[in-house]
């Protein structure tokens, strides 16, 4: 890998993952809304910020998101859901990575192995969904899963090595998900850059279109 974009670079895995990819001699790219103003909602602020670069990348990983959105917290029953709180978790969690996809294709390469990455949740998968609630952004993460598989059947046909894929990192001890770390064994944002880059330096194009967490392992839709 000689070039690599990180979408979210400011934050906890973002910032981790780009910093691992520089000790590894990686030229990074990175783009985030408080370093450079990118907000990934508005399109015409991707399509500046995207526009403005030259690729092409062997990796592109978004790392943008957030669980909780203007003090909305995950719901825990159907009678705390808010329109609000859902057009918020979709804009954010869906629609971002949607529009970053949309403007990155001319950033990679035709005729070269790449990975567009993005990153997921395991409470996004519906095979996996054994507690209910949470319904926002269950749903927004389910929603960016389709995004990013059906991007990689169109993709599939002109772009013929790469990978397209959505990625769990794990519970990462980051402002994210501060107060929702007692449930599950969590990870410092160093080891879960190093657990994701373990999983897509093993990324093919037999693997396009497919949902992992970050141990490598395949997540149900």
């Amino acid at each position: 890998m000689d070039k690599a974009l990180i979408i979210g670079s400011s934050g906890g895995i973002g910032s981790a993952v780009a910093e691992a990819l520089e000790a590894r001699g990686v030229e990074v790219t990175g783009l985030s809304r408080s370093g450079d103003g990118l907000d990934v909602t508005d399109e015409a602020s991707v399509q500046k910020h995207l526009g403005a670069l030259e690729g092409p990348f062997d990796l592109i990983f978004v790392a943008t998101g957030a669980l909780v959105i203007d003090g909305a917290q995950p719901e825990k029953a159907l009678k705390a859901l808010t329109a609000k709180a859902m057009v918020d978790q979709f804009t954010l969690n869906t629609v971002g990575p949607a529009l970053v996809l949309k403007h990155s294709v001319r950033l990679l390469p035709r005729r070269a192995p790449a990975v567009f990455a993005a990153l997921s949740a395991r409470v996004g998968s519906i095979g996996d969904n054994r507690l209910g609630g949470w319904y926002s952004y269950r749903s927004a993460k389910a929603a960016v899963n389709q995004v990013l598989h059906g991007a990689s059947v169109e993709l599939g046909r002109t772009h013929k090595q790469l990978c397209v894929a959505a990625l769990h990192p794990g519970t990462v001890e980051t402002r994210f998900t501060e107060g929702y770390q007692d449930h599950n064994p969590t990870v410092t944002a160093a080891e879960a850059a190093q657990n994701l880059l373990a999983v897509i330096d093993g990324l093919g194009t037999e693997d396009t279109g497919r949902f992992f967490d970050w141990q490598g392992a395949e997540v149900p839709w």
